[in-house]
């Protein structure tokens, strides 16, 4: 009976917390097709005859579905306040195909993508949009490649770097690593006010990645949780806030 009062008093949060994103959006519109109308078409179109579909390419991606994760990716600014705030220095890691950064440049931020060059589409469409990225690649207990600035919000999106081997196999980081990734982020890329918004995947069973454990660790580090994302600050003794 505790255990359902207590998942009762979560969801109850999640859906005024969810309903306050929806109100903020609605009465912040954005303009989607003017972003919309900025892009290159012709040079997407071409990426058809260069990049056929074949088995094991990124189908999250693909050029036919740009309208609809432009408007994802609106959303995620958005509920990051980034459509209402003064210029930033973002850094998205794992920018993939760049559609986030893209649409933080329409709002006026300065931005860089960080990401292996494994896919040849990726690195064609972040060319298109415009996108600066630096190559590397995120590993366990091993510091990030200098980025030479700091940056006022890092985010990551649809994280995957956690996964240690096969997904099938649910290897992945212990608290452990990422407390190491937290603490290299925290001294070395942000602001006195930056923030770095963590946002993941559900497990193979659709349920949360925060296990116990897990969330544990994030509300020790000063983490604010909101459904599948950790927004942390500089500072681990503060919770930040969505709106900057």
């Amino acid at each position: 009976m505790r255990f359902s009062r207590k998942l009762q008093k979560l969801l109850s949060r999640d859906l005024f917390a969810s309903a306050l994103e929806h109100l903020s959006r609605a009465t912040h519109p954005v303009n989607t097709r003017r972003i919309l109308d900025d892009i290159d078409w012709l040079q997407f179109r071409n990426l058809r005859h260069k990049y056929p579909h074949r088995p094991g390419s990124p189908q999250i991606n693909r050029f036919e579905d740009i309208a609809y994760w432009i408007e994802i990716n609106i959303e995620r600014a958005q509920d990051l306040w980034l459509d209402r705030s003064p210029p930033l220095r973002i850094v998205d890691l794992g920018c993939g195909a760049g559609y986030f950064l893209y649409v933080c440049k329409c709002f006026g931020h300065h931005v860089l993508g960080f990401d292996t060059d494994n896919e040849p589409l990726f690195r064609a469409t972040t060319e298109i949009l415009d996108v600066p990225r630096v190559i590397g690649r995120i590993e366990r207990q091993t510091p990030l490649p200098d980025l030479h600035q700091t940056f006022d919000l890092v985010t990551a999106h649809r994280i995957c770097f956690h996964r240690i081997g096969r997904v099938r196999d649910g290897v992945e980081w212990s608290p452990a690593d990422w407390e190491f990734f937290i603490n290299d982020i925290r001294t070395r890329f942000l602001t006195e006010n930056g923030r770095l918004l963590l946002d993941f995947n559900p497990r193979p069973d659709r349920s949360s990645f925060f296990t116990p454990e897990l969330r544990k660790f994030f509300l020790s580090q000063g983490a604010r949780i909101f459904r599948s994302k950790a927004l942390l600050g500089k500072n681990p003794n503060e919770r930040p806030r969505f709106k900057q």
